[in-house]
């Protein structure tokens, strides 16, 4: 093989995709500080996404898709007050950093709601956070797995996974 065709093989292209953001209540900040600054360097946009997993996606007979809850008579009236903690945590955060961000609440399942985001934004990669250390992170692990282990086997998007590591538990967090 000759080396110019090597070079040709694996040229590089431009990445212009924003970068997708999972986040949930009480996530270090560790996680949007390493997205702003992948964002910042590529210099493309930052999408934040909440995913509310109290709902589902539903489509209507006339095309709509709407967003219902799971348990009906459980309704969390507060997801609106949790998407807004959220995105003012984000703004505080994210403010003065020199990139341009925006910010939404998904439905359903957290995987598959990033995953859809991220194919219709044409996202150029999904960074998520671990979960906390303890026997409840590991017990919720083990029942419903890893948001970024999902990722990776449900679409074909690069997908950074932050760690937590010990030190940043005590660092300031989103939601508390």
């Amino acid at each position: 093989m000759d080396p110019s065709d090597l070079d040709t093989a694996i040229a590089a292209r431009r990445i212009t995709g924003p970068v997708l953001m999972g986040v949930v209540p009480g996530q270090p900040l560790t996680v949007t500080q390493r997205a702003a600054e992948l964002a910042y360097s590529l210099n493309v946009k930052l999408i934040c996404a909440y995913v509310d997993v109290t709902t589902y996606l539903s489509e209507e007979p006339d095309g709509r898709v709407e967003a219902r809850p799971i348990d009906p008579d459980g309704v969390d009236d507060d997801i609106e007050g949790i998407s807004q903690g959220i995105r003012e945590r984000l703004q505080h955060a994210l403010d003065g950093m020199g990139i341009t961000w925006s910010f939404r609440t998904l439905a359903g399942d957290p995987a598959r709601a990033l995953g859809r985001l991220a194919e219709s934004a044409d996202a150029s990669v999904i960074v998520v956070g671990t979960r906390e250390r303890g026997l409840g992170a590991r017990f919720e692990e083990l029942l419903v797995g890893s948001v970024g282990v999902h990722l990776t086997h449900q679409q074909h998007r690069p997908v950074l996974v932050v760690p937590l590591s010990g030190h940043d538990r005590h660092q300031r967090q989103e939601g508390h």
